[in-house]
């Protein structure tokens, strides 16, 4: 059996295609993060980022079992435009269901909190948060530190990463989700609360 991590995009295709469920599992890995790290970028909420990402990957597959993914040689573009298409659905579709009539309320409008503008109390939980974070990161092994400074901070791809630090794209992978269970873990024993 060949190593499938070694296949371009076009080649897992056309495995999947054919029936080998591991070559999209190959496509999955390459470009998850990539994917998911976009739509969250866009929408800051990690529920409906992984609603979203979930919904891409259902509509990649149905698109390539339908035969109507046409090969440019940018696949990852591809996986992104639809991603964005989705994200531009989740907007339409919240912003319908969230039209408020004043005559639904016989509270006053105007002197709702959560249709309000931040306040200098919620500047300071965030920026306490973004003091708790940057805590968290610092107390994370060396190696840990380096790959998530490099993928927030940076923006470098994985490969980038791999590319720096000298080592494989798995492990810098590896280091990148130790990373933040740790943080999790982290957080949970000192009670950090990450959430404004």
């Amino acid at each position: 059996m060949q190593n499938l991590t070694n296949l371009t995009d076009q080649q897992l295709v056309e495995l999947y295609l054919e029936g080998n469920n591991e070559a999209f599992d190959t496509l999955l890995t390459r470009h998850q993060s990539k994917v998911f790290s976009y739509i969250m970028h866009i929408v800051k909420n990690k529920d409906v980022a992984d609603d979203i990402f979930q919904d891409t990957f259902i509509k990649i597959i149905m698109t390539l079992k339908q035969g109507r993914y046409t090969e440019t040689g940018k696949f990852g573009s591809w996986l992104t435009r639809i991603a964005h298409n989705l994200i531009i659905d989740y907007y339409r579709q919240s912003k319908s269901e969230n039209n408020v009539s004043a005559d639904e309320y016989s509270a006053d409008l105007l002197n709702r909190r959560d249709l309000c503008d931040d306040n200098i109390e919620d500047h300071l939980v965030i920026d306490q948060i973004h003091a708790d974070v940057r805590n968290l990161i610092e107390a994370l092994p060396d190696s840990q530190r380096e790959v998530l400074k490099m993928r927030y901070y940076n923006d470098m791809s994985f490969k980038e990463i791999a590319d720096a630090t000298g080592v494989s794209i798995n492990t810098a992978l590896g280091r990148m989700r130790y990373a933040i269970l740790n943080m999790r873990r982290i957080a949970e024993e000192k009670s950090i609360e990450l959430t404004a």
